[in-house]
């Protein structure tokens, strides 16, 4: 199987956010856990989101639900890191569109990569159970 392979936008981001890995993130191989990651995306995305006073179930009367995730792991990180999550936008349509994270830390006065990650987000209406347009507010933000 190939590997994943995702693109950073050359574009400026979109919000530039600090989350500290804490020991919980860790796993046996005394490094920050796949699961883990997810779980910073995840803050991540609903931090960028609450920057705007959004929540993935309030935008202007529409949810948001996650399509696909994807990770491409670099380098590892550890407990007391302070990761830098990039979001950069792209493919942006009217129902859907992918938030990007470039996911950096500094150690040793070096800017490191931990890892390239992509969302792909789509309007949903939760109570019909089926895809939604994407809020104009958030179109225009994206």
């Amino acid at each position: 199987m190939a590997r994943v392979q995702i693109e950073i936008p050359d574009s400026k981001p979109k919000a530039i956010l600090k989350i500290p890995v804490r020991i919980t993130d860790i796993n046996y191989g005394n490094h920050l856990g796949n699961d883990s990651m997810v779980s910073i995306i995840h803050e991540a995305r609903m931090q960028f989101l609450k920057g705007h006073g959004f929540t993935e179930l309030k935008v202007e009367g529409t949810g948001l639900i996650m399509g696909d995730l994807a990770i491409q792991f670099k380098n590892e990180s550890h407990y007391g890191d302070i990761l830098t999550v990039e979001i950069f936008t792209k493919d942006i349509t009217k129902v859907s569109f992918n938030l990007v994270y470039k996911i950096t830390t500094a150690r040793n006065s070096k800017t490191i990569l931990i890892a390239i990650a992509s969302t792909n987000i789509v309007g949903y209406n939760y109570s019909l159970k089926k895809v939604s347009p994407i809020p104009a507010v958030l179109l225009a933000i994206l």
